[in-house]
């Protein structure tokens, strides 16, 4: 059977979302996102310095920087929706997506007004259709036909309003207007490939844990099938012997309850043998799952952890970072596993979006009364607190102390 510590390394090369990598996928996102707002700032730039060019007034120049403004302040909502999509949308967009939409068509139509460049009437529209959760065969035409459009509009204007003497001056601000989309949804793409792995990494972590437990399972069958036969072979020989031999019968019922103790202490191995994640693992192992559900997670961890009784603090950070999980609804979370005097002292502590005191008894009823039987079982103490919207909890446990499994 594979070792629980050793599924955790091994997830852990494999690409597991942990640390690295759950920190990763935020910081792409930023830097996603900071791309289409710059390419959308550069373009807007790029109008007011060919208008420049042109010899426009500064009225001209103005309204045009504040249209373009307005435009790129009403993308940053379908930017941010955008980090959530499904890529599944069937049905019509509402009225978060209407209202960014029809700014981008006033965007367009003022400027157009002013400058009469229909690259300028179409891109703020174009631009913000690509922002939207379109599913990806849907996705593709529309920039095929979005770019083909802008192109032919950038030859309409340089044969009309750019035409003449110069009218070469203009490739930059043709060129980037019109592949403005097309680059956009290349940097929505990378986005959305890196989903992608990342979410093949969780199935991947999911499917290590179901196999860990069909291991765990084929063991407990194998071992509890093996003595329960046994045991039934021996009873069903006492039973026949008991009228004739009593003393055979007698010994056959012996070796049944040997059987038995033989079960149990196979049973007992075999829990013991997969639990017995060293502590400074499991703590990593709590801070990885904490950091793959998207919250800045730490762990302090004394450099004798390894000694503290594992049988007691395992399942006591297994559950809290479930509750973390469960009811935390934060964002940060901080593990600490330190041994000062005569006694260990674990820690987890993580803000919560909820203000409403029953948190505390919600909490309560999802597994930590069952810790504090088990602590209090060895001579420890458990303390649930809430102060300032951080959620608390601590387990001290004299040295020395273990539960028995």
């Amino acid at each position: 059977m594979t070792h629980p510590a050793d599924s955790r390394r091994a997830s852990d090369t494999t690409g597991r979302p942990g640390s690295t990598t759950a920190r990763g996928v935020v910081a792409t996102w930023w830097y996603t996102a900071s791309a289409v707002v710059f390419f959308e700032v550069v373009i807007v730039l790029i109008w007011v310095a060919t208008l420049i060019q042109r010899g426009e007034q500064a009225a001209t120049l103005l309204v045009v920087s504040a249209a373009g403004l307005i435009w790129i302040a009403s993308t940053l909502p379908l930017v941010r929706t955008y980090r959530h999509r499904t890529g599944e949308t069937t049905s019509l967009p509402g009225r978060s997506v209407l209202v960014p939409l029809l700014v981008a068509v006033a965007a367009g139509a003022v400027v157009f007004s002013v400058s009469g460049l229909w690259l300028m009437l179409a891109l703020p529209l174009a631009q913000s259709l690509q922002l939207l959760d379109w599913p990806r065969p849907v996705r593709l035409r529309l920039v095929i036909v979005v770019t083909v459009l802008l192109v032919c509009l950038w030859g309409l204007d340089v044969n009309g309003t750019f035409a003449g003497p110069g009218g070469g001056d203009y490739f930059v601000f043709g060129f980037y207007t019109s592949v403005l989309p097309l680059m956009t949804v290349f940097s929505l793409w990378w986005w959305d490939v890196l989903i992608a792995l990342d979410r093949a990494r969780i199935s991947e972590s999911r499917l290590a844990a179901a196999e860990e437990r069909l291991s765990v399972a084929t063991d407990v069958h194998d071992l509890q099938g093996h003595h329960l036969q046994v045991i039934a072979l021996q009873l069903e020989l006492a039973e026949r012997l008991l009228p004739d031999d009593r003393d055979a019968a007698l010994q056959q019922l012996r070796a049944a309850r040997v059987s038995v103790d033989d079960a149990r202490q196979g049973t007992r191995d075999l829990a013991t043998r997969f639990r017995s994640v060293p502590l400074p693992d499991e703590l990593a192992n709590a801070r990885d799952l904490l950091r793959a559900a998207g919250m800045a997670a730490d762990t302090r961890v004394s450099p004798d952890a390894a000694g503290a009784p594992a049988s007691i603090f395992g399942p006591v950070i297994r559950e809290t970072t479930t509750n973390v999980l469960r009811h935390g609804g934060g964002r940060r979370a901080a593990l600490a596993l330190t041994h000062g005097g005569e006694q260990w002292r674990y820690e987890i502590r993580n803000d919560t979006e909820e203000s409403d005191p029953m948190i505390l008894a919600d909490n309560r009823g999802s597994g930590l009364d069952g810790i504090a039987r088990r602590v209090g079982a060895a001579g420890g103490s458990l303390t649930v607190t809430t102060d300032d919207g951080e959620f608390r909890v601590v387990v001290t446990v004299p040295d020395g102390q273990a539960v028995r499994a």
